[in-house]
């Protein structure tokens, strides 16, 4: 088996800015937005074989997050969404190979621009107060969501922005939530053949620079007000969710 990296330039241009802000979105925003690297790796290699890459990558930066946030994340809201969030990693598991890629980035997509419009246009509703019910109902999503393309961001920020969290426990909570949801994915990875030497190799080779991305995330984080910060996450949802739902229908009508 060979141990070579991903031998596509154009992989490359994609995958070293992308790695760059997905580490710098774990630092600054506790990983809740990587969900744009797995849809632009796709650009120029296969889906699964891009999840396959950012996880040990994810779970480096993982390790530096919580290292930076240790104890900071809301107690409270981890016994809510945590056990969900395994859930839904199983049945991801277990719908891996059935479910169609693009039928999910096309409803992650819609699910991320529509909660953001509600919650930013002039006079648009707001929606109710967040619930346990509800937490559990988006962890479980975001489990699933974030089995199959690390997008488990917009479905856990629909429950978790309106509980207006400081921006500290906020991030903590989000990294702890997701530093668990990758860690399961081993095993399931492993055992759906998605760990090959390529896979790894071309992972070692990435992982210094999603490193330094979260560097960069944690130095910016400490410079934002709170107003301006979820005001980069609601900006980097909508965008997420456009390119998601760009991605889902050219994919779908290709």
């Amino acid at each position: 088996m060979s141990a070579s990296l991903v031998d596509n330039p154009w992989f490359y241009a994609a995958a070293i800015p992308t790695v760059v802000l997905a580490g710098l979105a774990k630092g600054a925003f506790g990983g809740g937005m990587a969900g744009f690297a797995v849809p632009l790796m796709a650009l120029t290699i296969a889906p699964a074989q891009a999840a396959a890459i950012m996880l040990p990558i994810l779970m480096v930066t993982d390790a530096l997050g919580l290292y930076a946030y240790w104890g900071l994340w809301d107690r409270r809201l981890m016994r809510v969404i945590l056990p969900a969030g395994l859930v839904g990693t199983a049945l991801g598991w277990l719908t891996f190979r059935f479910l169609p890629d693009y039928w999910l980035r096309i409803l992650l997509g819609v699910i991320s621009v529509t909660f953001v419009a509600c919650n930013v246009l002039p006079r648009a509703p707001q929606l109710a107060r967040p619930t346990d019910a509800k937490g559990r109902f988006w962890a479980t999503v975001a489990g699933l969501t974030s089995f199959i393309a690390h997008a488990g961001g917009p479905p856990l920020n629909i429950y978790l922005l309106p509980q207006k969290l400081e921006t500290v426990a906020f991030t903590g909570t989000l990294l702890v939530f997701f530093a668990a949801i990758n860690a399961a994915k081993v095993l399931p990875y492993l055992l759906l053949g998605l760990f090959d030497a390529t896979n790894v190799a071309t992972s070692v080779a990435l992982a210094p620079v999603g490193a330094l991305g979260i560097g960069l995330g944690i130095w910016l984080r400490k410079r934002l007000s709170k107003r301006v910060f979820f005001g980069i996450i609601y900006a980097a949802m909508f965008l997420t969710g456009c390119q998601l739902l760009y991605v889902g229908l050219r994919d779908l009508l290709g």
